[in-house]
């Protein structure tokens, strides 16, 4: 038979939709392979075999197209690296990418984590730099004007009391947060709100302000008994640390209007708890589920005069460890269904519910005591992205390594912190309670002072340690997420992730103790990354970090429930 030559034949037909100029050789191939290699005559009659050799030649400028094409398909990687600061910082500085790069929708990332299951990749490491100096929840909040002039907006302005405008003043607090300027006025107009905001954004201050104000209204109307207090305001949070600190805010707020406060704690049984309400009811109860349910049960105080009820931190209040005592205190609350409802005789209590994330469930457990299409939503525009004024770096280290590498963390911060008055507050998370103690006897070891706070401890100790990390009588804690809730960590500059935590919620959280409101600026979360189970939390940070993009899985909304369709019997 004759033999056929063809020279980059199958790379032609491969790139045929790029190279439209190469289809009349293509064609002609075709015609020369269905004729079994012999061309037809003038005839349309086949030849006679010859041992000649055919060649088809492809012009160099076509050629030059096609290695062009093969180089986009793969084999030459688009660069990430643009004039001015890196976002992403990898070991491969392949990896790097800038902060002005943005990926397409299409677009396929590359990840510095990509190999980090295998045993070989120990050592490596990445770091997603802070694009920003300060928190985005006061950038935008000094970026709104409240008048023509170019002030930025005040407490005053929001028709808030004097008294508590001077009061936070004293504390130097005088511009409101994004997440305040939204909040506070709906929270006046009797709205039941659904607030969810980032970690440190001010969302204690955001309920807090209006409520206070409202019930020294009620206080100064012609209608309210001198000498007479009921209870006013209910505020339900997941821990004892926690009720402990909303509660010291409320103190604070109320000073000036003589208005009593009292926190009810689970952990030390029922006779504290009778304590607190011996003495009659406070204008703000700060309790935790628990004990609040010991109190109902016991008659000790009555939920029919409440004006607020507030849920804090919603993502843990409603996890199926609380929710069922959750359901059973609001279905004992007369929640208001509409904002006239909260006003004059027999109003009705204005719901508050506040957090980060909210669970499934939160919506079938609300629809039983309000209307879910009355609640004003206030979500903020950062939710669930990476923090851009955090620097959060993670190592992949092995397990026997993580120690020492703690101890080289803390060396390196206490000489960059020498000198300065107030030492630098640092946080390591662990994922258990027996790493906390292990932790804390390796550190004994090597002579760092230190405080241990997790779940297993009394409530009572837990608070007194978490008091003297505030006041900073000791800089390093170690805890576990016992502590990544709600509590102010305002002086932490360091945040270490011994254990990497479990899923994206806690990351959120745990990063949550740096760069809030009021606190150190230059904040770092380091995370030390050991397990292959591991990498998969670390690659979707990742990818969220290079597309800008929000963190998977992570809920800001409730949608109303689903009809439950009762199946006939016949």
């Amino acid at each position: 038979m004759r033999s056929t030559k063809v020279i980059h034949v199958a790379l032609v037909a491969h790139n045929a939709l790029l190279l439209r100029n190469v289809s009349p050789f293509v064609n002609a191939l075709h015609r020369f392979r269905d004729y079994g290699g012999n061309g037809p005559t003038r005839f349309g009659h086949s030849s006679a075999p010859t041992n000649e050799t055919v060649v088809i030649r492809i012009p160099q400028h076509m050629q030059r197209r096609i290695e062009n094409a093969k180089e986009l398909r793969g084999k030459k990687k688009i660069p990430t690296i643009r004039a001015g600061k890196l976002l992403i910082q990898s070991k491969n500085t392949e990896h790097n990418q800038s902060a002005g790069y943005a990926f397409g929708k299409f677009e396929q990332t590359t990840l510095s984590s990509k190999g980090w299951k295998h045993n070989k990749s120990f050592g490596d490491y990445f770091i997603i730099n802070n694009t920003k100096s300060v928190a985005p929840f006061i950038t935008e909040r000094q970026q709104e004007e409240s008048v023509k002039e170019g002030k930025a907006i005040e407490f005053g302005q929001l028709h808030i009391n004097k008294e508590l405008v001077q009061t936070l003043n004293m504390a130097n607090i005088t511009h409101p947060t994004t997440v305040q300027l939204q909040t506070i006025p709906k929270v006046l107009k009797g709205n039941n709100i659904l607030c969810a905001a980032e970690t440190g954004s001010g969302k204690t201050l955001s309920y807090l302000l209006p409520i206070v104000h409202k019930l020294q209204l009620d206080k100064s109307s012609e209608d309210y008994i001198e000498n007479t207090r009921t209870l006013g305001c209910l505020i339900v949070v997941p821990s004892r640390e926690l009720a402990e600190q909303v509660a010291s805010v409320s103190r604070f707020l109320c000073a000036p209007f003589h208005m009593l406060t009292k926190t009810v704690g689970g952990g030390r049984g029922i006779g504290p708890i009778k304590t607190v309400f011996r003495k009659g009811p406070a204008d703000i109860l700060v309790a935790t589920p628990g004990a609040l349910i010991k109190a109902l049960r016991r008659r000790y105080l009555d939920l029919s005069t409440l004006s607020f009820l507030v849920v804090d931190e919603a993502d843990t209040m409603f996890d199926p460890s609380f929710s069922g005592m959750l359901e059973s205190i609001l279905l004992q609350t007369n929640i208001a269904r509409a904002p006239s409802e909260t006003k004059g005789p027999g109003s009705k209590a204005q719901l508050l519910v506040v957090g980060a994330t909210f669970p499934g469930g939160v919506a079938e457990v609300l629809a039983q005591v309000t209307d879910l299409g009355s609640m004003v939503t206030v979500k903020s525009k950062n939710l669930h992205l990476l923090m851009p004024h955090v620097k959060q770096t993670f190592l992949k280290v092995k397990g026997c390594d993580k120690l020492l590498e703690l101890q080289q963390v803390l060396k390196e911060l206490q000489h960059e912190t020498r000198g300065e008055e107030v030492g630098a507050g640092v946080v390591v998370f662990c994922n258990k309670a027996s790493t906390v103690n292990w932790l804390g006897y390796a550190l004994d070891e090597l002579r760092v002072k230190h405080l241990r706070l997790q779940g297993e401890m009394p409530s009572a100790v837990r608070t007194g340690i978490f008091r003297s990390f505030q006041k900073g009588t000791v800089d390093l804690l170690i805890c576990t997420d016992i502590a990544s809730r709600g509590l102010d960590t305002s002086r932490v500059r360091l945040v270490v992730n011994y254990d990497c935590p479990e899923s994206h919620t806690d990351y959120i959280h745990r990063a949550g103790r740096v760069g809030r409101a009021g606190g150190v600026e230059e904040g770092e979360v380091l995370s030390f990354v050991t397990h292959p189970w591991d990498v998969e939390l670390v690659q979707a940070i990742e990818t969220s970090a290079r597309r800008r993009s929000a963190l998977p899985g992570m809920k800001s909304a409730i949608s109303k429930p689903k009809a439950v369709v009762e199946e006939s019997q016949e």
